[in-house]
């Protein structure tokens, strides 16, 4: 089925990642892979075929949510799997169901699972454990966008230990997957993304809510596993990411302060350590602003003529555009915002989708035919292994659950709440001069979010690292391992002796998804961010 035709200008690849805008269809029930939907009745068959004897073992003569207790720890069986169930007296409506996984990269420990919230909200992760040295590496938080993609994009095709291969049938080894210097969690939130669920219609339309479901899913994390901890914690992702986690650190951020005035013991305090985000939407009223200068003059232009019609009206457009995101930013109603972020995407990103090229990386031509409505045929792959049934058993989700990468009713809940269109950058400067390191990382082909608007909106943030950041240069990027000219960066604190406290890094040669089209670039400025190396050595 398609979205309602007057939307369709505005939602379609957006989806996937940042800002809505054009044709998508809504996936239904078992469209989304290559094995059917389960009923109920013959779910326990398939369970039983793939679960491990082990657990058959454990399990047998138990009744459907019965629970236990075995060595200290409290277990359940729900729709005929395993968990372990994780609760916290701080969070009264929130349990932890975990089980351990055997997928993908088998040579690291791993976990999955879900955060239950108040019974009708239910948030799938998956987790690895680094590859170098678990018990030091820092740990590192993952988001996909959207509103509304799965982070298993990330997971399988981009910066996970595995990346999805052969029509989604199998996977392959990624050696330069962030694990390679992390313990990392792919987190599909809000709920009704990927295999996260809301009971009886429940949903998540804005991402102040949102932060504060991941906060609470970060404690009950920490609680059961203790031994990550202790090491600095990150969090990352891409696209609309840009908007979840300035949301998410001021969440974390507020927790630690009650607890610094209100200690509690079981509660963790967790080492914040630095946001990356890379080609984000987090400054709509700044980045709206640069879309024809990319377009029009940027280093991969789609306009030939950059004083031709096409881009006089791409101009013409952004003063309107701006001054309704302005009104948006001065009301935070819905009333402004959502207008604002229809006539901006309708008007801006519009054009620039029906030129045949793929947004996410201009270099690329785009059929939707046969490379699919996000041109990336990979994504289909994706849902195709992660619908396959003896995945699913392994990860701990009810065989019947069916998994999308992007939901558009989710895409659309946010869009109609406006929460696009706010102004999440001017929540980072208080976090930014508390000590939180901030890394904004661009490819140089994106059109969604492209590395012009990007820098621009760092720039304009308001913090104490403001006026060192306006004043510094922009220098070159040279990998550590090839010695590679992988982009340029520029940088505010510091003094050149760290990677900075406010950082931007454009990606040369590299679309919206900079794990995917530079890996060996991408696990450079990751490992050297996190260790607080220069990323320059100039």
């Amino acid at each position: 089925m398609k979205a309602v035709t007057v939307l369709l200008p505005l939602l379609s690849l957006s989806t996937s990642f940042a800002s809505p805008t054009g044709e998508q269809v809504v996936l239904s029930l078992g469209e989304s892979g290559r094995f059917p939907s389960l009923s109920s009745s013959n779910a326990y068959h398939v369970v039983n075929e793939w679960l491990d004897d082990a657990k058959k073992s454990i399990l047998k003569g138990k009744k459907n949510l019965e629970k236990w207790y075995h060595d200290g720890k409290e277990f359940i069986k729900q729709n005929e799997l395993l968990y372990e169930l994780v609760s916290h007296p701080s969070f009264e409506e929130h349990q932890l169901r975990v089980t351990e996984p055997d997928l993908c990269d088998t040579s690291v420990k791993q976990y999955s699972g879900y955060l239950d919230i108040a019974q009708d909200k239910h948030l799938f992760f998956w987790f690895f454990e680094s590859r170098n040295s678990p018990s030091t590496d820092p740990l590192v938080l993952w988001l996909n966008g959207g509103p509304g993609c799965s982070s298993s994009t990330g997971l399988l095709f981009e910066l996970g230990p595995c990346s999805i291969a052969n029509e989604g049938k199998n996977t392959t080894f990624n050696k330069h997957s962030w694990t390679s210097s992390a313990n990392v969690i792919f987190l599909d939130q809000p709920v009704n993304v990927g295999f996260s669920y809301g009971e009886d219609g429940t949903t998540v339309n804005n991402s102040p809510v949102a932060g504060k479901d991941v906060y609470a899913f970060l404690e009950l994390f920490l609680a059961r596993f203790p031994e990550y901890s202790k090491q600095p914690f990150h969090i990352s992702g891409e696209s609309y990411a840009g908007t979840y986690l300035p949301n998410i650190a001021t969440a974390i951020w507020n927790g630690n302060k009650q607890l610094e005035l209100a200690p509690t013991p079981s509660l963790k305090k967790i080492n914040f350590e630095s946001i990356l985000i890379g080609n984000g939407l987090t400054d709509p009223y700044t980045q709206f602003g640069s879309v024809a200068d990319y377009a029009c003059d940027g280093p991969y232009p789609v306009y030939s003529d950059p004083q031709g019609a096409e881009c006089s009206a791409l101009r013409a457009k952004i003063p309107t555009c701006q001054n309704m995101l302005k009104r948006c930013y001065s009301s935070g109603s819905r009333l402004f915002c959502v207008p604002a972020l229809l006539y901006c995407n309708s008007q801006l990103i519009g054009p620039l989708t029906q030129l045949g090229l793929n947004p996410y990386d201009v270099r690329k031509k785009c059929d939707r035919a046969t490379d699919g409505d996000l041109c990336y045929k990979q994504m289909t792959w994706i849902d195709s292994w992660m619908n396959d049934p003896k995945v699913k058993v392994a990860l701990g989700v009810d065989p019947t659950r069916n998994f999308a990468s992007c939901n558009m009713e989710v895409n659309q809940a946010f869009l109609f709440q406006g929460d696009g269109a706010h102004n999440s950058a001017e929540l980072l400067g208080e976090l930014v001069d508390g000590g939180v390191r901030l890394l904004i990382y661009a490819g140089n082909a994106d059109m969604m979010c492209n590395f012009v608007g990007n820098e621009r909106w760092l720039d304009v943030l308001d913090s104490s690292f403001k006026n060192e950041f306006i004043a510094a240069k922009t220098i070159p990027w040279i990998t550590a391992g090839s010695g590679t000219l992988a982009g340029s960066v520029r940088s505010a604190g510091g003094k050149g002796f760290t990677a900075g406290n406010v950082t931007f890094v454009t990606v040369f040669e590299a679309g919206h998804m900079v794990p995917y089209d530079q890996p060996e670039a991408a696990l450079d400025m990751f490992s050297r961010w996190l260790s607080n190396s220069p990323l320059s050595l100039q």
